[in-house]
């Protein structure tokens, strides 16, 4: 929106020499239709119509085109109408007080006329002034580009030809229209008088001294927008520190049981063998032997995992994509589980295309999602591990018939050290899934969640079809 134009005096001067173009049309057509309907009793009728005249042209063009049209309605009265006719005479002192007085009351009417101008020209002064300030406080008070903002505003309000604002090392922060140095530039420190902490430069327009008052008002709300924007940038850093802080906690807290755990049996079991007084079994040296190896081996699982889950939040995860046949790699996590053929019931499409993915990375895949089903499936129950594929996709579905998880909770399942309420510490740090959703869509491919029919939830890992078939098949 455009601003009205912050202007000083009374009628312009298109106004006065509208006036002046009034006097000089509608004051002969004015007099030649009196003429011509002259009659000695009309002298009234003509005194005010020449009066009326006088009156419009004040109200067009002001108190200077009224007096030239009061003086020239006068001479045409005493030459037209007046005797002797086509002569220009005083023969009475009332014809010297009439001239006059018609004179003073058209000044008087131009006056008032010029004073209505005048004020209603300072009310237009105030609402262009109220109108801006409401804008740039708006500005500010919302907080987005607010400093953009307020130099379009300005140079709008100011009918600038370009506006720029520079910070302290005279870097542009906003620009608006054409800035170009030249002889009607203008200049403004931003920010408070002591410590500015830009400066708001006009270019293209002269500024007397009220917009120069009313340009530091802007100046003022330009550095509120700067310091609001700062202190939104300071705040939004707090934020992430803060967010990264709590991370840190939820890290240390979700960790320090389940990193301690295997390391003290290890360490327990390690100081058994070290400081046994007496000498230890064959039996009881392999047990502590085993309890050593199985607390260590759940101490790498758990570093890698937290390294991995590292890599794929930071973006950094290594994959090698190639050709991968599926069925191979839903039997190699099965054989990698030990898990017997009554628990998994496998559908598997004949013959189906080849995915592009990382083998190793979808074996991991799929034993965090296959030790997942397992685990919440029914005593009785089977692991479907059906493939499908569709529209140059393969999918690889493993279904459960267990209790399910509520629609509106399954995106939580794949946030980092979510058990989903359980509070087992030996099932892991609660990162399977949220690795193996990383996995996948390192590969390229998606991990998305299903009701099952029934009951229970059903996995899907989706991976585009590769071009090209796995080595060894033709």
């Amino acid at each position: 929106m455009r601003l009205p134009r912050l202007t000083t005096g009374a009628l312009t001067a298109k106004r006065r020499i509208l006036g002046f173009a009034v006097a000089l049309t509608a004051g002969p057509l004015l007099s030649w239709l009196l003429y011509a309907l002259a009659h000695p009793e009309t002298l009234a009728v003509n005194v005010l119509s020449y009066q009326l005249l006088v009156v419009v042209v004040a109200l067009v063009g002001g108190i200077w085109p009224a007096v030239f049209a009061a003086v020239l309605s006068g001479l045409t009265l005493n030459f037209l109408f007046l005797e002797p006719v086509f002569t220009i005479t005083i023969a009475s002192p009332t014809h010297v007080l009439s001239v006059t007085l018609y004179v003073i009351s058209a000044v008087l009417v131009s006056w008032i006329v010029d004073q209505a101008a005048r004020r209603a020209r300072v009310a237009q002064r105030a609402a262009a002034e109220a109108e801006l300030l409401a804008t740039i406080s708006g500005s500010v008070l919302r907080g987005e580009s607010a400093a953009q903002a307020l130099v379009t505003r300005a140079r709008e309000a100011f009918r600038a030809t370009g506006a720029r604002l520079l910070d302290l090392d005279d870097r542009v922060i906003a620009t608006d229209g054409e800035p170009a140095w030249d002889g009607r530039s203008f200049s403004v420190s931003v920010g408070a008088r002591d410590t500015p902490r830009a400066t708001l430069e006009l270019h293209g327009t002269r500024l007397g001294a009220a917009e120069q008052r009313l340009l530091t008002v802007v100046a003022t709300q330009l550095g509120a927008a700067l310091e609001h924007a700062h202190l939104s940038e300071a705040a939004r850093e707090a934020e992430a520190l803060a967010v990264a802080d709590s991370v840190r906690s939820a890290l240390l807290s979700a960790v320090s049981h389940d990193l301690r755990r295997p390391l003290a049996s290890a360490v327990a079991a390690v100081g058994g063998l070290r400081t046994a007084g007496a000498p230890l079994s064959a039996e009881d040296r392999r047990e502590l032997l085993d309890t050593a190896h199985e607390s260590l081996e759940t101490l790498s699982t758990l570093v890698t995992d937290l390294l991995d889950v590292g890599r794929v939040q930071a973006g950094v995860l290594a994959v090698s994509l190639e050709p991968v046949d599926a069925a191979d790699v839903i039997l190699a996590a099965i054989d990698e589980l030990d898990l017997p053929p009554a628990r998994v019931d496998l559908a598997l499409v004949p013959h189906m295309p080849p995915v592009q993915g990382d083998p190793v990375l979808l074996q991991r895949v799929l034993v965090n999602v296959l030790a997942n089903a397992d685990r919440f499936s029914p005593d009785q129950g089977a692991v479907r591990i059906q493939t499908e594929a569709e529209n140059r996709r393969g999918r690889i579905l493993i279904v459960d018939h267990g209790p399910g998880v509520p629609a509106e909770r399954q995106g939580e399942m794949f946030a980092p050290f979510q058990r989903m309420g359980d509070t087992d510490n030996t099932t892991g740090l609660g990162l399977g899934l949220a690795l193996s959703r990383g996995f996948t869509e390192g590969m390229g491919g998606t991990l998305t969640t299903d009701d099952t029919p029934g009951g229970g939830l059903t996995m899907v890992v989706e991976l585009p079809l590769s071009p090209v078939p796995p080595e060894g098949r033709a």
